[in-house]
């Protein structure tokens, strides 16, 4: 049948979850850190999810497709509802990927089991493409954008750079798409006090430094900046 569905522009989309969250039938899901539209049966076309992303990534189109499903959106409501009842501690309700599950880590100073040294991250996802643009733990924060390799090797690295920031990590050479989009939505849509770089001596690292210093320049804003280069020995270098 000829009806109104949702459609999402992959290259506008920046892995948010906004319109997944928003979509009360379940029919859109974050994979590989882009929306998607799981179940065309499960859009009801009303546009839940349109007005919750930031991007403009999500709009209607007429096309050929499955009725909406009311039976089994409901039905799905009911499983979700179960493994939600029944999850363990860190599992992700859903039953999708709990690297996507946003949530702020609480510290004290003392060891866990395993651990001589505490650890000091407090926000999880950390990777680029997986973090929200928008949370709790991005306000009034002070932000680390970290190089993959930066944390092995620097040694101190919890405790020098990582110890009272929000955390996101990435790596420009091996990760598809450019950051700067993403990093301009951060600083757009949070207050953020501050933001220390760290990356590593080695040329393809000077992706990471050029999306900063563009998302810097998109958001029109003034934040305080540091920035700090890792040789590969460990040596820290200034900027």
């Amino acid at each position: 049948m000829i009806r109104k569905i949702i459609t999402i522009e992959e290259e506008k989309c920046d892995g948010c979850g906004l319109c997944a969250a928003a979509c009360h039938e379940g029919a859109i899901g974050i994979i590989a850190g882009k929306a998607k539209l799981l179940r065309e049966d499960y859009c009801d076309g009303l546009g839940d999810c349109l007005p919750s992303c930031p991007r403009g990534a999500i709009s209607f189109e007429e096309r050929e497709a499955p009725a909406y499903n009311e039976a089994a959106v409901l039905a799905a409501k009911a499983l979700a509802e179960q493994i939600k009842s029944t999850a363990a501690p860190g599992q992700c309700p859903s039953g999708g990927c709990p690297g996507t599950l946003s949530r702020t880590i609480p510290h004290t100073d003392k060891s866990v089991s395993g651990q001589s040294v505490p650890g000091r991250l407090q926000n999880f996802p950390v990777q680029i493409k997986l973090v929200p643009t928008f949370g709790p733990f991005f306000e009034d924060a002070e932000l680390l954008i970290a190089a993959d390799c930066t944390s092995y090797a620097y040694g101190d690295f919890h405790n020098r750079f990582i110890k009272g920031k929000t955390t996101i990590i990435g790596c420009p050479k091996l990760d598809e798409g450019d950051y700067a989009d993403k990093l301009t939505e951060i600083l757009k849509q949070n207050n953020i006090r501050s933001v220390t770089l760290v990356r590593m001596q080695v040329p393809c690292c000077g992706g990471l430094a050029r999306a900063l210093q563009t998302a810097m320049e998109r958001s029109g804003k003034s934040i305080p900046m540091e920035t700090y280069i890792i040789t590969p020995d460990g040596t820290m270098l200034g900027a």
